[in-house]
């Protein structure tokens, strides 16, 4: 990842003003000017922030729709304030983070995936993988839902709309991360019906059998009035997982 690898030869366009808004945090200056650069090229608008206070500070004045976060800063880390941002009881606490790290080894990921990050991308990365995995992120939208599919589900006082991809406990609002939110639209969209952990970690590289065990664990938590004995998403042993819901 060096300053060539971002270097494409032409002037900076403006991004159009409805374009998606990035959120860059890292301490290294070079590395935040370089992302900006290049992100500002792919069509991004761009704001950087050089340590969590700073960034958090930036988030409540602006909307944002993705952040691409560091693990290692001074002071408060990427696992920190990933978990600091996902306590807040407001919209920040669901705008996506990819997170950039140089500790690959997969007990980091875990950790990272309970701190609610919904990607990783490994130091030193091809400027190019990190446009595609920022696209990625950016097309979980919700999507359009045919004529007499299954829109919403109910299950122990829970209501979760497929297309919105909204969590609600009678009037409250339950936050989920991106990951939380397409697999549990996965697992509603077949109602009692085995989805297997393959489709469940679909086709992020960061996706494997035990980071979805993580996301299971964490929606349990959110959804299982005791999460060691759930009674609607449920382990199938050897095969996946499926969501029991009321009839």
């Amino acid at each position: 990842m060096s300053e060539s690898d971002f270097d494409q030869g032409a002037e900076t366009p403006s991004p159009a003003d409805d374009a998606a808004h990035l959120l860059v945090l890292d301490d290294d200056r070079r590395i935040r000017d370089l992302l900006q650069r290049y992100l500002s090229k792919e069509g991004y608008r761009v704001t950087l922030a050089s340590n969590a206070e700073e960034a958090l500070a930036v988030l409540k004045n602006f909307a944002f729709d993705l952040i691409v976060l560091d693990v290692m800063m001074p002071g408060e880390n990427g696992f920190e304030f990933a978990s600091r941002l996902r306590a807040e009881d407001s919209d920040l606490g669901r705008v996506p983070i990819l997170m950039l790290t140089a500790r690959s080894e997969t007990e980091d990921r875990i950790t990272g995936f309970e701190s609610g990050v919904d990607d990783f991308l490994a130091k030193p990365f091809e400027p190019r993988e990190l446009s595609l995995r920022i696209a990625s992120i950016l097309r979980r939208a919700p999507p359009s839902l045919p004529a007499g599919q299954i829109t919403q589900v109910h299950f122990g006082g829970f209501t979760f709309d497929l297309q919105r991809g909204d969590l609600r406990r009678g009037e409250d609002m339950i936050r989920l991360t991106e990951r939380e939110r397409d697999m549990l639209r996965l697992l509603a969209a077949h109602p009692g019906e085995t989805v297997s952990r393959d489709v469940l970690a679909g086709s992020s590289i960061a996706g494997n059998e035990r980071t979805v065990d993580v996301q299971v664990n964490r929606l349990r938590h959110k959804i299982e009035r005791d999460p060691a004995n759930p009674m609607h998403l449920q382990t199938v042993r050897g095969a996946g997982y499926r969501l029991l819901i009321d009839r």
